[in-house]
């Protein structure tokens, strides 16, 4: 395989990866959001309150705010710990 196909392969496997790891933060954000959110509405449909869904909703978005740091934070962790095996 000549060098110009391998740093080709290098760039395609790159940019899979970062469509992956968007991807990763885009469901780590709005599932928790979502079903936070059918909950809320769920109990405010059911109890016959009007608030709830909304309160959800927050919690929701704090979880998958919560989410995406920790996931920030590993996949750092993860890339000192390449490049420090690559020295």
């Amino acid at each position: 395989m000549s060098s110009k196909n391998r740093k080709r392969q290098k760039e395609r496997q790159s940019t899979l990866r970062m469509l992956t790891l968007i991807t990763q933060f885009g469901i780590n954000m709005l599932v928790p959001i979502f079903l936070c959110f059918f909950i809320g509405y769920y109990l405010d449909k059911k109890i016959g309150t009007s608030y709830l869904m909304i309160i959800f909703f927050f919690i929701g978005a704090l979880a998958g705010f919560r989410n995406i740091y920790i996931f920030a934070r590993r996949m750092t962790k993860d890339d000192e710990e390449d490049t420090e095996d690559g020295k």
